[in-house]
């Protein structure tokens, strides 16, 4: 294998760290739905910190791993309307996943909140902050934006 073999293969295992993140967080996002006390909503802030984490490697990866082929692969450039198609969609997911991490990061800041006041049972704003239609609307347009760049990535069109 060569190394640009070697770099191909990490690029995909960082596109499946990135999908895979995703995947984690409509887990979660479903799960939540139904919680509403601090100690539950705390108790999933660890998974989505793994979710975060395999997201922020997978689309580093993608992203750097994928310019390194477009220079080194011949028959590529930066300026082939894919990989511009491609790099733009990564730029355009990665914002909206920022915005939807700020929207369910709340429920997280308001556990803690009530956690330290020592009020433990059930509060209606914080299931009505695991249940955000706007973070949920977030997400599902980040996946879409997602999605689209795995189809850009697959058939390459104008290539």
């Amino acid at each position: 294998m060569s190394f640009d073999d070697w770099i191909l293969a990490l690029h995909v295992l960082s596109a499946f760290a990135f999908v895979g993140g995703i995947v984690l967080f409509w887990v979660l996002i479903v799960a939540s739905r139904s919680i509403d006390t601090p100690a539950d909503t705390i108790r999933i802030q660890p998974i989505a910190r793994v979710g975060g984490r395999a997201v922020m490697v997978g689309a580093t990866g993608t992203l750097v791993l994928g310019i390194w082929l477009a220079l080194s692969y011949g028959g590529y450039d930066l300026w082939d309307v894919w990989i511009i198609a491609a790099v733009v969609l990564w730029f355009a997911a990665s914002g909206v996943g920022a915005r939807t991490g700020t929207e369910y990061t709340k429920a997280f800041d308001k556990a803690r909140e009530l956690e330290s006041a020592g009020r433990m049972g059930s509060d209606g704003e914080l299931l009505a902050l695991n249940r955000t239609s706007r973070g949920a609307a977030l997400h599902a347009a980040g996946s879409l934006l997602l999605l689209l760049l795995v189809i850009v990535m697959i058939w390459k069109p104008g290539a």
